[in-house]
């Protein structure tokens, strides 16, 4: 891990287009201004790790659901195959 110290106003570059700026300290608050292209993601790290973890619960119930109602190993060419050979009802 790179640690560095700045000072109010001052920057630091990360690759070629990335500009992170102290704007103010206040306290233990530290209020940064990053520059970048919009195909870049910025985000603060616990709101990643907050999605990242209802995603992960999201796709743990779908799993759940599809095990609960027997879906999860039929596929849609199984069963019209199954209804072909039952015959109309």
């Amino acid at each position: 891990m790179l640690v560095l110290t700045r000072k109010v106003g001052q920057a630091l570059i990360v690759g070629d287009s990335v500009e992170i700026t102290v704007l103010e300290v206040k306290g233990e608050s530290v209020r940064l201004g990053i520059s970048a292209p919009r195909s870049i993601c910025v985000l603060r790290k616990e709101v990643r790790d907050q999605v990242r973890e209802e995603n992960i619960q999201a796709a743990a119930s779908a799993a759940q659901a599809d095990e609960i109602l027997g879906t999860a190993d039929a596929s849609p060419t199984q069963d019209s195959e199954k209804s072909a050979q039952q015959g109309p009802a």
